[in-house]
């Protein structure tokens, strides 16, 4: 068939962006959608190859997308057959579309001789095609079960076991400790990476399904683990991995220097209409700012800033820089060590690598500058672990009014319920639990990045729905199944 040559003559196609000096005036999505025609033409590049290693892990995409099949489906114009493909798999396209970074295309065949397909958008385009043509519809399960089950946080991996759980009929209700649901999706991604209202349109379908949330309610000290143990079946802990970690060199104490995502939660609170007091507000006006860590929470704090009128951003990463194009030591279908300048790098700014944050000094007892020294990788001994060392003569000093310390995080978020439950946990810190991710305590379960540590939301997602299919084996186990 003739489609099936199309990826020798189509060319990838980016989405492009808002211009920069519109874009860092508000926060809305910086992107601006393929259209209808080029989300076909990318379609048609798909090679539906015998073994795409696209369509599942340890390689490709967790949630097992049925990527060859909604690309031919879509390259057809079949939109609804698309849609029913790829919600088979994936709850929340519409999340992953925006936020992942497409695990899959790492993956792709035909990034072994071209720019692989652009699955990530097409995905994206499946579900927005459904909710404008009407096809995204509530569909609350057809007979309920009398077994109730509390999920504990709403972040994404709380989301998805909520949903698998409540499709499957059991009575799910969420308990989170924010005023809205959302979790990292609400308070941690800024709206220039994922507006809002993509949440709330996906939370009132959940609600029309019959999930029933509760915020301003932290589990273990609003309501006790007791009335948890005793009115549920089963227990589902999902409130990530909350515990950053910190940079405890000399000068750590000095006021304007901030976690990164205290910094992000607050700027989304504002957003969204939270009250928020002056007194203690975060802002980047009209200061230099030094963001420390090279990851994508480090990328959203530079996008913020700038949008907050920042002077200057620089950006610094301890690792060295990574290669234009996929490094040697990341073959195919790994996922590629290269550079990636997201959106936020594109607005401006200093990316410093190689570089080791050593010191901050101030004076009156507020930051105003960074030392650090750049750092060579190096084995200790053949065939050993890389580790940093300082180049000799390299020290430099940066002005910064304020710091984000960006380094990603160590542990679960906190809560009483751990404790007060008495759940073990693992060498790391965070929840243990069986091969059913069941913890030592009966009947409560972990699932997310409060499990398995920081990772993509895309990876939470997958932990949620397998977590789900868990508590449903469990209670079918007990001898569940009654309908109310």
């Amino acid at each position: 068939m003739p489609e099936q040559r199309r990826f020798l003559e189509i060319e990838r196609r980016e989405v492009a962006y808002r211009p920069v000096a519109e874009r860092i005036k508000d926060f809305r999505s910086v992107e601006v959608p393929l259209t209808d025609a080029e989300i076909n033409a990318q379609a048609a590049r798909c090679m539906e190859c015998g073994t795409p290693f696209c369509h599942a892990a340890p390689s490709g995409c967790p949630l097992s997308n049925l990527i060859p099949e909604f690309n031919r489906q879509v390259y057809r114009g079949w939109w609804k057959e698309a849609l029913d493909t790829l919600l088979h798999t994936n709850c929340f396209p519409e999340f992953t579309g925006r936020v992942c970074p497409a695990l899959c295309e790492g993956a792709c065949v035909l990034g072994l001789i071209r720019p692989p397909v652009n699955i990530c958008k097409i995905e994206l385009a499946i579900i927005e095609q459904g909710f404008q043509r009407g096809y995204v519809k509530a569909r609350p399960p057809s007979a309920r079960r009398t077994e109730r089950v509390a999920v504990i946080g709403s972040g994404p991996a709380g989301l998805a076991v909520a949903h698998a759980l409540n499709r499957a009929g059991f009575n799910v209700t969420v308990y989170e400790k924010d005023a809205k649901p959302g979790g990292i999706l609400r308070y941690g991604i800024p709206d220039f990476k994922l507006e809002k209202w993509v949440v709330d349109q996906r939370l009132d379908l959940l609600r029309q399904e019959g999930v029933v949330f509760e915020c301003g309610v932290d589990a273990g000290t609003d309501v006790s683990h007791r009335f948890l143990r005793d009115r549920f079946e089963a227990i589902v802990l999902a409130g990530g991995a909350g515990v950053p970690r910190d940079l405890p060199v000399p000068g750590r104490e000095l006021d304007g220097i901030h976690f990164a995502m205290d910094f992000l939660a607050q700027q989304n609170r504002i957003v969204g209409g939270e009250p928020v007091p002056a007194q203690g507000q975060i802002s980047a006006a009209g200061k230099n700012v030094a963001v420390i860590g090279g990851g994508d929470t480090g990328s959203d704090c530079i996008g913020t800033a700038w949008r907050q009128g920042a002077r200057h951003v620089v950006q610094l990463e301890i690792l060295p820089e990574p290669p234009p194009t996929r490094a040697e030591s990341t073959p195919w279908p790994q996922w590629p060590l290269m550079r990636r300048d997201s959106s936020s790098h594109k607005e401006g700014g200093t990316r410093l690598w190689g570089a080791n944050t050593t010191a901050f000094a101030g004076e009156q007892g507020r930051v105003t500058q960074v030392h650090g020294v750049q750092v060579e990788w190096v084995a200790e001994e053949d065939h050993g672990p890389v580790r940093p060392r300082e180049i000799p003569g390299s020290a430099f000093t940066l002005h910064a009014e304020l710091v984000l310390i960006a380094m990603g995080f160590v542990g679960p978020s906190p809560t009483s319920l751990v404790e007060g439950l008495g759940i073990a946990k693992d060498a790391r810190g965070f929840v243990g639990c069986d091969e059913r991710h069941m913890t030592n305590i009966a009947r409560v379960f972990v699932a997310g990045d409060m499990r398995r540590g920081a990772s993509l939301v895309v990876h939470a997602m997958a932990d949620g729905l397998q977590t789900a299919r868990d508590v449903m084996e469990y209670l079918d186990s007990k001898g569940g199944g009654h309908h109310a």
